[in-house]
């Protein structure tokens, strides 16, 4: 092949996609798919809704329609495609907006500094992991978005594992590193027969019992508050450690899954969900990104692969392990003990 027959398209897309995002973002963060929720707009009373300078309004508006998010009619009114309506609707109950959030505020900064990361070793958040979320904890508008961050990153997955766990085995289970509650949640909704919980710090309990009274499921669901560091997790038939495990280096990995062995039953199991990183680690774009990310947000953590997870589960005790994909590129590895 010529080298002139090799085009730079697929690169200039890739070194231009902060674009595509921020268009999104930006989108997200103006409420744009709510204000469109009810009916479709015209570009004029879709910008004064929702704040856009005229001059902007048209080719910001547009740009949704080529990204597939919005489209137009052929009087030039705008309207939410499926996909929008249902994830970017904050009327929505699968309204995943919160993640959303929190890469614009949080997240696409930070990212801008990848390259300090990358000569450094070193967090770009400015300061340890544990500071970092004491302020979070500190104030309120940052702990809304970041609770609310953890619910829609967690929301899909949730879903998923309350359909394809074989939950009619068990009968309680216990979210460690819960939030406010997403996963344990979702698996109530699908299954009358589980109660349990979700362990968290002290910090997460109100926003815990208010989404789980919102879900009218607080006669089944309570918080139990702790550290993992410094407290033994609480026993259930299940113990789930949603998108927990990258935050820690090697060492807390194993240490929080031998603390889940000691307090699972025989017949439980642990189940680990996250964005993994395939074994070869050639095609899983979406868990190698991930784990720069924890580059740029903690001191030590790292994504994995789902084969190192089960291998760090045999260690602990664990006798069977399998893995299985879930949605959004993120998969489970389940241990049976």
């Amino acid at each position: 092949m010529l080298h002139s027959d090799i085009a730079p398209d697929r690169l200039f897309s890739l070194a231009t996609g902060y674009r595509c995002a921020k268009v999104l973002l930006c989108a997200v963060e103006l409420d744009v798919f709510t204000a469109l929720g009810g009916q479709p707009r015209a570009a004029a009373d879709l910008a004064r809704m929702v704040g856009v300078h005229s001059r902007s309004a048209c080719d910001f508006f547009d740009a949704l329609v080529a990204l597939e998010l919005l489209a137009r009619d052929t009087a030039g009114r705008y309207a939410n495609t499926m996909e929008a309506s249902l994830y970017l609707d904050r009327n929505k109950p699968s309204y995943l907006g919160g993640m959303f959030n929190q890469f614009n505020s949080r997240e696409y900064q930070m990212w801008s500094k990848l390259g300090d990361a990358l000569r450094t070793g070193e967090p770009q958040i400015g300061s340890t992991s544990a500071e970092h979320f004491a302020t979070i904890y500190g104030e309120p508008a940052r702990f809304r978005t970041f609770v609310d961050a953890m619910t829609a990153g967690s929301l899909t997955a949730a879903k998923a594992i309350a359909e394809k766990f074989p939950w009619s085995n068990h009968r309680t289970l216990m979210d460690i590193g819960t939030a406010q509650g997403c996963l344990p949640v979702q698996v109530a909704h699908f299954h009358p027969h589980i109660t349990g919980g979700g362990f968290d710090l002290p910090e997460l309990s109100k926003a815990f019992a208010d989404y789980v009274c919102d879900n009218e499921l607080s006669e089944r669901l309570r918080f139990y508050p702790g550290s993992f560091f410094r407290d033994d997790l609480p026993a259930a038939d299940v113990l789930v450690f949603g998108r927990v495990l990258h935050n820690w280096d090697l060492a807390t990995k194993k240490m929080l899954l031998q603390k889940a062995y000691q307090v699972i039953p025989k017949g439980g199991a642990v189940v680990v969900y996250d964005m993994l990183i395939d074994d070869e680690r050639r095609t899983a774009v979406g868990g190698l990104l991930s784990s720069l990310n924890m580059l740029l947000w903690t001191n030590a953590g790292f994504g994995y692969g789902g084969s190192e997870c089960a291998d760090w589960m045999r260690e602990a005790g664990f006798s069977e392990t399998r893995i299985e994909p879930l949605v959004a590129g993120q998969s489970m590895v389940i241990g049976q003990k």
